[in-house]
């Protein structure tokens, strides 16, 4: 039973590393750990929210902002925690901050939650014409971004999108 554990535990491990380092057409360049390489495969929802907002910011004069895969792989752990609980929340932000100041050199970060929208256009309007949520997106500050959408068990929509500068 003791060589079981370490053996599923070490399984686990490659498995975990292989998903991580496959390969993707778009490698932004950055690494956790100096080994894994982080690519995500964006949802069509995910895609429309991120020209949505680059759209907006276009309109009103600001420049578009560059998707970074590892934004969203960050993004993805808490939206996943918010649909796990039900509930919409920034609980430990700081500790997406840090991995996006180590990870992705960020000076600057800003974060977006949402949930219960059904629809690209709808979510992002939801940000625009909320004043705080808005400031975000619409900071000249960040240069770059990512999104992670997830239903919980009842089909209910979470949005964690998140914001750098680099």
């Amino acid at each position: 039973m003791k060589l079981t554990l370490p053996l599923n535990r070490l399984f686990q491990f490659l498995i975990l590393a292989i998903v991580l380092n496959s390969c993707s057409p778009e490698d932004d360049g950055i690494y956790f750990d100096d080994a894994i390489t982080v690519t995500v495969q964006h949802s069509k929802l995910e895609l429309e929210i991120l020209e949505l907002v680059n759209n907006h910011r276009s309109s009103i004069g600001k420049n578009g902002l560059s998707k970074l895969d590892v934004i969203s792989f960050v993004a993805s752990t808490h939206t996943k925690y918010m649909a796990e609980i039900k509930e919409v929340n920034h609980d430990n932000f700081p500790e997406r901050h840090t991995k996006l100041v180590n990870n992705a050199q960020a000076k600057s970060v800003g974060e977006n939650v949402a949930y219960g929208y059904s629809s690209a256009q709808s979510v992002v309007d939801a940000w625009i014409k909320s004043d705080q949520h808005k400031k975000i997106l619409e900071s000249d500050k960040f240069t770059h971004f990512g999104i992670s959408t997830k239903s919980d068990n009842e089909g209910r929509l979470y949005f964690t999108q998140i914001f750098i500068k680099k």
